[in-house]
């Protein structure tokens, strides 16, 4: 072999083991966290926190309902790589609750009505209740007792056999004893002293407690606080960029319900009726007059007696909309309103025609605000 012959055999081995070495260092730097998240809204703060590290799984499009979704094996393989799991719990997303430790034994799980500092509220008795007096509060402190559920039975047949819309005692005890409105610190919101996979994050919230929590952008921020803790925690390496881009969203939400708290004041006063009591949350932080929903549990069907105490509260609290809800279209929401002088309206409290990503969130609150301002100041 010529001098130059091997000059270039050897030129080339260098250049193939360099390259093998930047491919392999490459393969180390993109290295991510395997990270799975239930919902829409849920998805949008992870997504959020995690930049471009990585894209987390999501399980359940805007299209599809919580309450009624039955897991898909195309999701199986998501949840046995998972490192962790962020979810509401199983007061929302029943189709996991008991099947964690099997479908994702090695993850640990993040769940969002655990978190000490989240604002939280009990579910609502019989989907009649009298809407918040806004003269008791000023601004938008925490509310935990505004909303107080009326024993006036209309038709709730097959309601008990429905897990987490059952009928309870609402003795509230201060449920917004942890809220607070200064974010300044968010780096106690979680607490991981164990990690065993499962619980670390304490209990998953009361039987009673209403579980659509995301819709109160001061639960979102210590959701976000605490996805930034669990992210730091299994992927160290990234826990720089964590902590600079849970601080941009934590800025972005604080903006976003300003915002949102200023478009809604003029409407606060105006009563409304939900098709399903997914709302609570909402209401509260913007001190809004809810006075009912159509149906109590999402899964069933109201009957005729539904129909008629509806249609009396509609008269008796000068109601003027019903929102109607794209997972479910009722045909019932026009039975409702007949002989009424209520408008109708789409409320969705999941986003389904949002795509999926960091900015699904903000974009998600705007869209009720928007759709609620549009059929109450009409």
């Amino acid at each position: 072999m010529s001098h130059l012959a091997r000059t270039s055999n050897l030129a080339l081995r260098l250049v193939t083991g360099a390259s093998l070495g930047m491919l392999a260092f490459t393969g180390h730097a993109a290295a991510q966290a395997n990270v799975v998240a239930t919902i829409p809204a849920i998805h949008s703060v992870v997504s959020g926190v995690m930049g471009t590290t990585a894209t987390p799984h999501l399980l359940v499009s805007g299209a599809a309902s919580p309450h009624t979704y039955s897991l898909k094996p195309s999701n199986a393989q998501a949840l046995a790589d998972a490192q962790l799991v962020v979810w509401v719990g199983p007061q929302m997303e029943a189709f996991l609750d008991g099947e964690l430790k099997t479908l994702a034994p090695d993850a640990s799980v993040l769940t969002m009505l655990s978190l000490d500092d989240a604002v939280t509220h009990s579910i609502r008795v019989g989907g009649l209740w009298d809407a918040h007096d806004h003269s008791a509060h000023g601004g938008h402190d925490d509310h935990g007792d505004e909303h107080h559920g009326e024993e006036e039975h209309a038709d709730h047949k097959g309601h008990d056999e429905h897990a987490g819309h059952d009928d309870h005692d609402h003795d509230k005890d201060d449920h917004d004893k942890h809220a607070h409105d200064d974010h300044d610190d968010h780096k106690d919101h979680a607490k991981h002293d164990e990690h065993d996979g499962h619980g670390e994050h304490g209990h998953e919230g009361d039987a009673d407690t209403d579980a659509h929590m995301w819709l109160d952008p001061r639960n979102a921020i210590v959701l976000s606080a605490a996805v930034k803790d669990e992210l730091a925690r299994i992927d160290p390496d990234n826990a720089a960029t964590y902590e600079q881009n849970h601080a941009a969203q934590v800025a972005m939400l604080e903006a976003l319900d300003t915002e949102v708290a200023g478009s809604l004041e003029a409407v606060a006063d105006v009563p409304f009726i939900v098709f399903h009591d997914a709302y609570q949350y909402l209401e509260a932080r913007y001190e809004l007059s809810s006075v009912g929903s159509i149906t109590v549990s999402p899964e069933v069907a109201p009957g005729a007696a539904r129909v008629r105490a509806m249609k009396e509260r509609i008269q008796e609290r000068n109601a003027h909309c019903v929102f109607a809800e794209p997972q479910f279209k009722p045909s019932i929401l026009e039975a409702v309103i007949e002989g009424t002088d209520a408008k109708s309206g789409v409320l969705d409290p999941v986003g389904a025609d949002i795509e999926p990503g960091a900015q699904m969130y903000p974009q998600l609150v705007r869209k009720l605000a928007a759709d609620l301002t549009a059929c109450l100041g009409s």
